[in-house]
This record gives structure tokens, sequence and C-alpha cells, in this order.
């Protein structure tokens, strides 16, 4: 792939860098498109390679013994995934699949890691994209053993529409997730996600329609908090 044509998507990972630092490392970047349904790549996979969401929707998911579906991240346009396997070797420990037509960009384990190797602002991004996982997961954990469900649901649309530039009055979220996908994301089922956004409604906080919510009202969420 020509490295303009790459430098053009404007991927966080690159900004700032420059053709004249990448061509000389000869990436072997490819452009990958997959259908809703499709998986990028799946639990224990024995795959390395790095992935970047240009367009679409990706979760990555873990699927537990009975089958449950329990969703760890929904990632944004721009997100790097499959970097873990890329730098331990060892098989993927969560799944990705598309929830929308999605188009990746596909880099190979060894392109990646040569990435990091030559480039100081690739490592240092990724260094601190890593670091900002670990202190998310020591949110979640911490909400999961102290929220509430309806504290977790507010808690989950605030990190959505700050995610989305969306935490202001009147804003709307477009492709939002749906009631099964924000319950496998914070540890509750279907019924009562339902139920507190159909409470969050009434109070006008948000108003929620088919893969759209509008958040009305943002200072009533954080207040439940």
């Amino acid at each position: 792939m020509n490295t303009d044509k790459l430098l053009s998507y404007d991927l966080p990972l690159f900004r700032g860098i420059s053709a004249a630092d990448l061509d000389p490392l000869d990436l072997g970047w490819s452009e990958q498109s997959f259908n809703a349904g499709q998986s990028i790549f799946g639990q224990e996979d024995d795959s390395h390679d790095v992935y970047f969401l240009l367009s679409g929707a990706l979760l990555a998911v873990y699927w537990a013994e009975d089958g449950r579906e329990i969703v760890f991240t929904r990632f944004p346009i721009g997100s790097m995934l499959g970097e873990l396997s890329a730098f331990d070797n060892k098989p993927r420990s969560l799944a990705a699949y598309a929830k929308a037509p999605t188009r990746v960009l596909h880099l190979p384990q060894s392109a990646f890691l040569t990435l990091v190797d030559k480039i100081p602002e690739v490592r240092s991004r990724v260094i601190n994209d890593l670091v900002a996982r670990i202190r998310t997961l020591t949110e979640k954990t911490q909400e999961l053993t102290t929220y509430s469900i309806e504290q977790r649901v507010c808690s989950y649309l605030i990190r959505l529409a700050i995610q989305c530039d969306c935490l202001k009055p009147g804003a709307l979220i477009e492709g939002a997730p749906t009631h099964a996908e924000i319950a496998a994301s914070i540890g509750a089922n279907r019924e009562m996600v339902s139920r507190t956004m159909t409470r969050l409604t009434k109070r006008g906080a948000v108003r929620s329609a088919r893969q759209k919510i509008e958040i009305r009202d943002p200072d009533m969420l954080s207040e439940v908090l």
C-alpha cells in the first residue's frame, strides 16, 4: 500500500509522522472489508497481526463458557486492535467482530513491531494507549463492584457521549449500541438496561430510538453517579 494513502486515513497513531519516516520500513499494509457479523479474529486464535478501524463498527468480546457474550470494548474509528498478541506472541484473549459493514487496515505483526521499534513517536503513543486501557479497566472493575445498574448505565452513556464528542444537550449519538450490547458491557441483562433507559427517558435525561441516543440533559446523567 502506498504510504501517502496510509497517511491520508489520518489514523491517530500516525499523526505527525511523515512518509519519509515510513517508506524505509516497508510495512506491507493492506485494506480489508468485513460484513456485519464477520469475525476479524476469534478468541484464542493463534494470530498476531494488528488492525486499525477505518469505518463501520467493531466490538471486542469475551465468550464465557456458558455462551454469554461479555462486551469489553466498542472501538472508535481510528482505533488499533490486536496489539497485545503482537507483543507477547500468545493467542488472542478476546474476539473482535463487525457489528456493521466494516473496513480495517491490516498490519502484519513483524511490521508493527518494526514500527514501534524504529519510530519513537509511535512507540510513545502505543504505550500511552495501553496505559489508558488499564485505567479504563480499573474504572470498570470499580463500577461493577460498587455501582447500581442505573449508575452503570449512566456512566456508560457518559463515556460513549465523550467518545463521540456528544456530551452536550441535544447531541445525537448515531449508530448507538443496542440495549443488549450495553447490558453485555456493564454486567447486566437487557431487561434491566431497558427499564433504566425508560426511567432516564421519562426524567428527560435521554431519548433513544433505533441505533440513536439523544443526550438531552448530561448533568442529570452525572448526578446519578
